[in-house]
């Protein structure tokens, strides 16, 4: 789905006439806490996590903790619910076989780096990827889930949108109110997933939410192979929570583009689309371009004829992060 605008603002009347929803929704949140016991995994878990719906960059992080960990030779494996994807699990991803349809974009993803589960059972895969020898797992989103016992949570926000007009679902992005998971996490990133050069604020209001708690700034970076295809004029082509970060991305990298087009997230593309977009690049002279997350999601015969960006999360302070992963292991 896509984002309604006035979960960015208030200047709708939405909002108002949707908040008592809102407080269904999380007294109904809050109920499953309470009545949920949390299982504890076999091998320590990590979570990485968010108070919105859909594009705060949980993806991108988990990636990046599990190329730190695993490059320190921590055998570390992640575990995904696998949304949009057919398969319940708990089974591992193997991008030799399977698809988008079948577990998911983002475990394709997660899985180019580190062994990777889909499971709705986010306990049983802990349980899976203990027998297959795992040390660790790291969660790609499930702060909200109960059933499962964290041991180092990280919440990230994205600076640009950050938690829109504040209001719960359906009458804002929010799953839940931004001081109660503050409470339940070690430490916070502040990802720039938007080449703004900007934190706005973030770091400030997290202090004064929650004093002492660790703040962690990072940035969405493009591979240099991504620099070069962006040399000429671009039609760019997103199905994201917030397909507008990826545009702002490639123009604060100074492409050009000669057009957009914004899909909800997890769409599925079709033949007729992929090459609507294509033919108009052609006609532009430019090049058709999308993020790794939706080149997943392309038709078979579709997937050669789009650039691919790939993008990488830069921490401002590595070595603050890796301090953090560091202590974690070593009181694990």
């Amino acid at each position: 789905m896509k984002a309604p605008e006035f979960w960015s603002n208030d200047n709708s009347i939405l909002p108002t006439i949707l908040t008592p929803i809102g407080g269904i929704y999380d007294a109904c949140a809050r109920a499953r806490t309470a009545f949920s016991t949390a299982n504890k995994a076999p091998l320590p878990v990590i979570c990485v996590g968010n108070v919105v719906v859909g594009g705060a960059g949980k993806t991108p992080c988990t990636m990046a903790l599990l190329t730190r960990l695993r490059a320190a030779g921590v055998d570390s494996h992640a575990i995904s619910r696998g949304y949009g994807g057919r398969v319940t699990g708990p089974v591992r991803v193997d991008p030799a076989t399977h698809r988008a349809r079948d577990v998911g974009d983002e475990p394709l993803l997660l899985a180019t780096v580190a062994p990777t589960w889909v499971a709705r059972d986010r306990f049983a895969a802990t349980r899976q990827a203990a027998e297959a020898g795992a040390r660790l797992v790291v969660l790609d989103d499930g702060l909200q889930n109960p059933t499962l016992e964290k041991d180092l949570s990280l919440l990230v926000i994205d600076p640009t949108n950050g938690v829109g007009n504040g209001r719960i679902l359906p009458a804002g992005p929010l799953r839940e109110p931004l001081a109660r998971a503050l409470d339940r996490v070690q430490a916070v990133i502040v990802l720039d997933g938007a080449a703004t050069g900007q934190d706005g604020g973030w770091p400030q209001t997290i202090d004064r939410l929650h004093p002492g708690l660790p703040v962690f700034r990072a940035r969405l970076t493009p591979e240099m192979e991504a620099v070069r295809l962006l040399e000429q004029p671009a039609i760019a082509f997103a199905g994201l929570g917030r397909p507008e970060k990826f545009f702002s991305l490639l123009r604060g990298m100074g492409c050009d583009l000669a057009g957009t087009y914004a899909f909800s997230d997890h769409h599925r593309y079709s033949p007729d689309e992929i090459m609507k977009i294509v033919e108009e690049a052609a006609s532009k002279g430019a090049r058709p371009v999308t993020t790794a997350k939706d080149a997943v999601r392309l038709p078979v015969e579709a997937a050669g004829m789009v650039d691919v960006i790939h993008v990488v999360v830069e921490f401002e302070d590595e070595a603050g992060i890796d301090a953090l992963l560091h202590s974690f292991l070593k009181s694990s």
